[in-house]
This record gives structure tokens, sequence and C-alpha cells, in this order.
């Protein structure tokens, strides 16, 4: 096996290597300019309207805002658009009724402060927030540096050498933090520090203590884990600075497609271990014909390490740049496409009946909003993210909607949040009455034959509408594996109505707060303008930094540590000695 030995993990070779043989092309439908004029003619404009419908797109090399059309084709979903570089046609959703089922939980919201004065006529090239936008900032997403420990291949985004450093001062981390706050009629409550690499920052317990400061409740990290590994100390020290979450990235089973981490993730989760947390999230970026045969292998890890991994938000590759199409044909996958392949992968044990679009999360909500009176809305375009999740009890692998009509629940609960609005000022006695109703019939959606049997789902839930506050859910989140999808877009997907929903969005240094599919598919009006406009020239750095050295911060992974790895017992208990629940 050709990897990155005794030099900085790039992934070039393993990339190579994992693209020799190709498995599957997606096929992609023919369409007249004529047939695009006809169909456009007569689909309708709006959010939620079915298929086909009429959108707004971008164009990959002009950059022009042209009308697109959404269409179904053999089964599939697809956007079309006619550029002044050509006609266009990408893969949507790769299962109709998927998309269909989905469309039915759209949920639309209004923000009442803006960052910006624009109308949003000229979206995506004017954000800020805008009055156009349509989800408050669910999670906010501030870049700490772009400085990296690695070198991936495909990132144009981390600082070379000679390059300017982006990295933004204590003080315009805490304005950044304070804009998302204010913004109404809910303010952000959740933070992921990103990068680069955000654990270079030697700063990072300052930020995290900053974030706690500012009220943020839920603090994530994203990071590759490198420092984690070899540094246990600072796993216990951003633990108790108030991270919550390590959004840890880690792209399949063997050191060919994880190349970033593989032989560092054992001493990752051993230290997290030892810290007693933060939870983790494993984040594969999931590409055909190059680990999308180990999905279910990835989630089947993360079950064997549930003790301190917490869910797998897989993220379909957003392919921003020029990619041909015979890249695009190889390399797509949409949510239900990986969806697919974990059906197949998992035998049937978690299919795709059991996932969910994440806005049925903002029906959810608004009954929470009358009966706690916390607001947090996820509103995102239905065809953002997907999410479910599964209990292991014992050896059984049940996802929560082999017990709970989780549809017919959410629909009640909207039933009770009307009723709930029209007494705004319940007592709280009223209001444990109305959990207590709430938990009867909830009885009724649940079926106790199919639930698990090692731990008491109903005395958790009956909890929850007890006291009246999601903390009583935390019992639930430490039984279970949260699955989740996220499918970031490109220039070759791209649907403005998508972005008007964001809600995961980027702080910048100049006050605005930016959708994450304007962000990073518009660099140049955003991430790259921004950063340029803020960074250090490489000798402004080093005149503020004259003990650093760019080669410092690279990691090498050694051929002394692979082999130490190899025959370590703490590696044979990581990857080796493994239970297959899905057999």
């Amino acid at each position: 096996m050709e990897e990155s030995v005794g030099e900085t993990p790039s992934g070039e070779k393993e990339f190579a290597k994992s693209t020799k043989r190709i498995r599957e092309l997606i096929e992609y439908p023919e369409i007249t300019e004529e047939e695009f004029k006809e169909l456009l003619k007569n689909a309708p404009f709006g959010y939620g309207k079915g298929l086909p419908y009429k959108t707004y797109s971008i164009c990959p090399e002009t950059r022009s805002i042209v009308q697109a059309l959404v269409w179904e084709n053999d089964g599939k979903v697809w956007i079309t658009k006619k550029c002044p570089e050509g006609m266009l046609t990408d893969v949507y959703y790769e299962d109709v009724e998927m998309f269909e089922r989905f469309m039915k939980w759209s949920y639309d919201f209004k923000l009442t402060t803006f960052n910006v004065e624009n109308t949003g006529v000229n979206c995506p090239l004017d954000c800020g927030l805008c009055s156009r936008h349509r989800s408050h900032t669910n999670l906010l997403n501030i870049v700490l540096t772009n400085r990296c420990n690695l070198s991936c291949w495909y990132c144009f985004f981390y600082a070379k050498e000679g390059q300017p450093i982006y990295e933004p001062t204590l003080e315009q981390i805490r304005m950044m933090l304070r804009n998302a706050k204010k913004e109404q009629p809910v303010g952000a409550n959740a933070v992921q520090f990103t990068g680069g690499e955000p654990t270079i920052r030697d700063d990072l317990i300052e930020i995290i203590k900053i974030a706690r400061e500012e009220g943020y409740d839920h603090i994530q990290l994203n990071t590759d884990g490198i420092r984690l590994a070899f540094e246990p100390e600072l796993v216990k020290r951003i633990r108790k600075a108030g991270v919550n979450t390590l959004y840890l990235s880690y792209d399949g089973m063997t050191p060919q497609t994880n190349w970033k981490n593989h032989w560092e993730i054992p001493l990752i989760l051993e230290n997290v271990r030892r810290a007693d947390g933060p939870g983790v999230v494993l984040v594969p970026t999931t590409i055909r014909n190059v680990n999308d045969h180990e999905l279910g292998a990835i989630i089947n890890f993360g079950l064997n390490h549930l003790d301190v991994i917490r869910g797998v938000n897989f993220q379909p590759i957003s392919m921003v740049g020029r990619v041909p199409k015979k890249e695009r044909q190889m390399f797509r996958i949409t949510i239900p496409g990986a969806i697919a392949k974990i059906e197949e992968q998992t035998n049937g044990a978690i299919a795709k009946e059991d996932w969910y679009p994440i806005p049925i999360a903002g029906h959810i909500a608004k009954f929470f909003e009358e009966f706690t009176d916390r607001k947090y809305y996820m509103t995102s375009h239905f065809g953002c993210g997907a999410a479910t999740y599964v209990f292991l009890d014992e050896d059984r692998v049940i996802p929560i909607s082999r017990f709970l009509d989780v549809e017919g629940f959410v629909e009640f609960l909207e039933e009770k949040a009307e009723e709930l609005n029209k007494w705004k000022h319940l007592p709280k006695l009223e209001k444990l009455k109305v959990g207590a109703e709430i938990f009867l019939k909830f009885k009724s959606f649940y079926d106790e034959e199919y639930a698990p049997k090692s731990f008491d789902v109903l005395k958790i839930m009956k909890n929850a509408f007890a006291k009246g506050t999601y903390d009583a859910l935390g019992e639930f989140h430490y039984k279970t594996l949260f699955l989740g999808m996220m499918h970031f877009q490109d220039e070759y997907n791209y649907d403005v109505q998508r972005v008007e929903r964001c809600v995961i969005h980027y702080a910048m240094p100049d006050g605005r707060i930016v959708p994450f599919c304007a962000f990073n598919v518009i660099p140049e009006l955003y991430r790259d303008k921004a950063q340029a406009q803020f960074s250090y020239s490489w000798d402004e750095w080093l005149k503020l930094h004259p003990n650093w050295e760019y080669k410092k911060d690279k990691y090498i992974r050694t051929k002394e540590f692979i082999e130490e790895m190899k025959g370590s017992e703490l590696y044979r208990k990581t990857y080796l000695e493994l239970k297959n629940y899905f057999e």
C-alpha cells in the first residue's frame, strides 16, 4: 500500500490508488434546449411546489445567476440550467420518492433582523444575512486560522509557505459571536470553530472560554484530531473550557480511505475516554468510487465505540470549482445515493424509510417553543440534509422509526402547539398536566414490541415532558448513535432556494454572516475576499511571531509510528476486534 510516510499527509497517492478501479458511473439524461425551455415555461416557481419546479442557480465559469429547472427522470431528480457556457445538467437527488416524502416537511421561517441592507434580489451575490433569508443561524462557523498541519491535495484553503495568514483576533472573534447572538427572533446558540486546523492556535482555550462568556451553550471543534492524539492534556483542557463536541474527520476504515488520521484515531479516542469527553461525531466526506463502499462499516465502527462516539455525519462531496462531467459522473453521490449504500451495507438494518429531512425538527420546535419558551428552528431546505437515530440494544441495531411513528407524533405535536399558543401564559402546573397528557398520547405512537429492551425509552421521554426541557433528553442521546447527512452545494447542483434557507452560517470579520453554500461556493465574494482583507502578510506574521516556523505546523507521520501503532493493543481494540452488528 502506497501511503504518506515520512512526509506531511496529503492524500494524493491514496486517492490515485482508490480511483484506479471505477465501480460505477452516474448516467446523465439528455435534454435539449427546446425541451428545457418548454418544461421551464410550465413549471411553477416556489418552495415545496412539487416537480418540476423553477429556481435560480449559478453558472460555474461566468458566475451568472440563471433560471434552472428541477425535474424528474428515471426515478432521480435533476437540475438543468442554460449558462453562457452551455447547457448543464447534474443530479440533485438520486431517489424521487424520498425527495417527495421529504418535501412535505418543508418549513418556512423569517428573520426580523439583518446584517446588511440588501433586499436579496441578487441572491446569492450579496449575502449578509439579508431580509430574503429564511432561517436563523443554527450553527455558526468561525474560521480560526488558515494554517493547517496537513497538506490535503484538493484543498485551496490552507496557507502554503510564503502566503498570507488569516487568523482573526480575539476581539474579532468576540464581535462575530455577538453579532450572531443578536439575530431575531432567535439568536445563535451553537458555534463550530473550524479552519484550517483550529487546534494549531495557541490561544484556543481562551477562544472557547470567550464563546461560553458570550452565552453559547454548544461548542464544536472541527478537527483532524492530530494534536489531540499526541497531547492528552489538550483534550482535557478543551473539555474543561467548554467544548461539547469534536467534529472529527473520519473518511473510512483503512489507511487508504482515511489517510488523514487512520493511525492517530486510536490515540484520539483513548484520550477522549480518559478525559470523559467531549463527545465525538465522525465526519466522513463521502465520494462515489472512493469510500462509498465503507459507509456501513463506518456506522458499525461508531456503534463499537458508542462510549465516546455520539454520531456519524456523512457529507456527500461538494465538487466546488471547475469539474468536468466525467469526474462528476465518477465521484458525485447525493443523500439518497449514500442512504441506499447504507441500506445495502447494513443488510437492511438501517433502511431509507428510517431517515427524515432536517426541517422535520422545525415542526417539533414549534411545540417546544410553546411548551418551554425556548426557540430553536432547524428550517433548512428539505433537500439539504437527512437524519435518524439508531439504538444499540444488546446486539440489535434499532432505528427509532421501527418503534416510534415519528411522522404521526410530529403531526400531533403541531396540533398541541396550536392549542398551547392560545394559552400564552399557562401556569407551570398546567404545563406539567399538558406534558403528562402528551406523554400518554406519545405511548400510542410507540410500539413496545420493537422498542429497545436494555433501557427504558418511555421513562426518558416521560421525564422530558414532565420537566419540559431539552436537557431531560440527555440520557436519550447517550444511548443512541445519531446518523446525519449534510450535502453542501457546488456550482453544478446549486439551488438558490436552498441557500436562502441555509442554517449553517459563517461569521466574517467585517460583520456579515454568510450561508455556508455562498461562503464556500463563491469564495471570490466571501471566503477568499474577506480573508485577503483581514490576513497578515507573510512578513507581518513572521514579525509578530519571530519564533514560528512553517514546518513546525506540519505533521510528519513516520514509518516508526505506523509500525508501533500496528503492533499495539490499542490499535487492535480500535479496529481489529470490532463486532459486526449487521451480520
